[in-house]
Formats: C-alpha cells, sequence, structure tokens
C-alpha cells in the first residue's frame, strides 16, 4: 500500500523518511496516555490504556483533510492510590512526568509544535500538567492535557450515578460497547460514594482537588454504579467523546502556533 503523507497518521508504522514527509504538511500530535491499575472485580486493568489509544486513532481517524500523527501510547501512570488491589501497576510522579517531558522535547527536535496528550486516567493529570508546562518552557511549543474536559458534561448527562469515578456506570458502558466479552457484568456492583460535602464532590462544580487511597472509599476498587452500565449508553459515550475531541483537534491543527501562543492554554 502506497504512502499517503496525508492520511497516514500512526507513528510507529511509518518509517523514517515517511514521518520526515508528513512532517512537511503536519505539525500536531496526539500522545495517549494511560494506566495498567485495577477497575473493580468485573472490568479489565488496561482499561485507561486501551481507552486512551482507542480515542486517540478514532479522532485522527474522523478528523477531515490531514490526519494529526498519534504517538504509541503510554501505558503506565501515577496509579498508588489502587496498589492494594492486585494487577496496578504504578510509577511515581517523577518518573512519568521525566518521560513525558522527554518525549515532548523529542518531537519538538522532530519538528512538532503542537501536542495534545489525551489522558486516560484522571490521576495522571497534575504529573501531565507538570509535564507539559516543562516542554512548554523548554520548547516554547503548545501542549495541552485532554482528561474529558471537552465532553465530560455531557457523558453525565447520560447517567444516573452521582460521583462515578471509576470503573462504575461510564467505564462500564464504554467498556461493554467496545470489549464485551471482557466485561463481567455478574460481578457488577454498586459502590456510589456519597461524603456529604459539595467541596469534596468528585463531579460538584465546587469540588476542590483531593486524593485518597481508593480502599478507604471503596471495598471492590469501584467507585460509581457499575449496574447500570450498558452497550448502549457506552456507544453513546464514545460518539460524544470522539466527536468533540474531533471539534477540539481539528481547532488546533487549522490554528497557526504564533496565535495559539497569544491565547490562553
Amino acid at each position: 500500500m502506497k504512502f499517503n503523507p496525508e492520511q497516514s497518521y500512526l507513528w510507529e508504522q511509518m518509517k523514517w523518511p515517511e514521518i520526515a514527509e508528513k512532517l512537511k504538511v503536519m505539525d500536531t500530535a496526539i500522545l495517549p496516555c494511560g494506566a495498567i491499575e485495577q477497575h473493580g472485580p468485573h472490568l479489565p486493568v488496561d482499561v485507561d490504556h486501551f481507552d486512551a489509544y482507542y480515542m486517540a486513532k478514532a479522532i485522527a481517524e474522523r478528523c477531515s483533510g490531514i490526519k494529526p500523527f498519534v504517538l504509541p501510547p503510554i501505558p503506565y501512570g501515577v496509579s498508588y492510590h489502587h496498589s492494594e488491589f492486585k494487577g496496578t501497576i504504578s510509577v511515581s510522579n517523577n518518573a512519568l512526568a521525566a518521560l513525558i517531558h522527554d518525549i515532548g522535547m523529542s518531537l519538538a527536535h522532530n519538528g512538532i509544535k503542537k501536542i495534545v496528550i489525551l489522558n486516560g486516567h484522571g490521576d495522571n493529570k497534575p504529573t501531565l500538567t507538570f509535564a507539559a508546562q516543562l516542554i512548554n518552557r523548554d520548547a516554547k511549543i503548545f501542549v495541552c492535557v485532554e482528561t474529558g474536559e471537552t465532553s465530560d458534561i455531557d457523558l453525565y448527562n447520560l447517567i444516573d450515578t452521582h460521583n462515578d469515578i471509576h470503573a462504575g456506570e461510564i467505564e462500564t458502558s464504554t467498556t461493554l460497547a467496545l470489549r464485551p466479552e471482557l466485561v463481567d457484568m455478574d460481578k457488577a456492583v454498586d459502590e456510589t460514594l456519597d461524603l456529604e460535602n459539595e467541596y469534596l464532590d468528585f463531579t460538584s462544580d465546587r469540588g476542590v482537588s483531593w486524593y485518597a487511597h481508593t480502599q478507604k472509599l471503596s471495598r471492590s476498587g469501584v467507585i460509581g454504579n457499575a449496574t447500570k452500565a450498558t452497550a448502549e449508553k457506552g456507544h453513546q459515550m464514545w460518539e460524544i467523546s470522539i466527536q468533540k475531541m474531533v471539534e477540539f483537534i481539528e481547532s488546533i491543527m487549522h490554528t497557526p502556533l504564533e496565535e495559539l501562543h497569544q491565547n490562553r492554554y
């Protein structure tokens, strides 16, 4: 199959002259970041890793015109809070930040001017944001971190569960939509969290960032209600999430770096 620099997008499957050719017409790259961690007794431990990479590829496929680069995904994340549950593999904040910074600097050296870090694991966000700042400081390119901000408000309108933040109605639905054979709904549980404090509420507009070991909040590892999940909801969630990200990515790709640097990001 003949290489098409406008339509090819998987960095790892290109030869170096092909990447060099595509860099003449594309300066934007999506870096998926996930985690390998427990997702309750009913979901596989690769949910965050798989979903981030799946979404990055789906976004590139749907972008009109020239496709952005999609980089190989980072499978491991900051997951110490799940460490009491077997199967979780965690890396330190410093290790992840250093890795992302090095990757960003190398991408800048290649000629990439805009990096969208697509974060599939919410607790990576502080570390990825720190790394993004360092890349911006040192390479003076555009870097942002997306952790669902473009679509979370829409997804929460589709569900009934309050504080559905881990392996609950949302993640179980999205996994049912793509990989139903890996979901054991007989083991799905309802461990909806109610702290009766709007400032600690994970889904409140007034909520503050705070951290806790999952075992202190949940016996199963689920924080939410996995029993309400359906594949139909999952398909809707994927459609909304992907479309919103396509709109965002296309706005980044079609805006010159100089103009992005004049805006807040």
